[in-house]
């Protein structure tokens, strides 16, 4: 695995499973690999507070998950190239994360 694809292993792992809100970036990464949006859009589909949004939307700009494209109110958000050409680290991270939550629920 490159340099590049093992460092955003661990962001990914860091971003989704590591911190509060991982759940949340993950629905904007998978809606952001559907259809590029701006925060209101995003706001809408995913239910939630424009500023929550934006929130999370600076700690995936941050992290070099996202990109934004335009100005001000009409920025539109990406997923990073390097997202894209590994988006399949974030669907294992995703699939693990899954399971253990739904490991966790299961009461013996």
């Amino acid at each position: 695995m490159s340099y590049w694809a093992e460092r955003l292993r661990y962001i990914l792992s860091w971003l989704i499973v590591g911190t509060r809100g991982g759940v949340m970036r993950a629905r904007i990464i998978m809606s952001l690999k559907e259809s590029p949006m701006n925060a209101n859009q995003l706001a809408s589909l995913l239910g939630v507070d424009y500023r929550t949004i934006k929130h999370h939307l600076e700690i995936l700009m941050k992290n070099r998950i996202i990109m934004p494209v335009g100005e001000k109110y009409g920025v539109t958000y990406f997923l990073s190239p390097e997202v894209m050409e590994n988006y399949i680290i974030f669907e294992e991270i995703w699939k693990k994360f899954r399971e253990k939550q739904k490991r966790k629920k299961v009461k013996w």
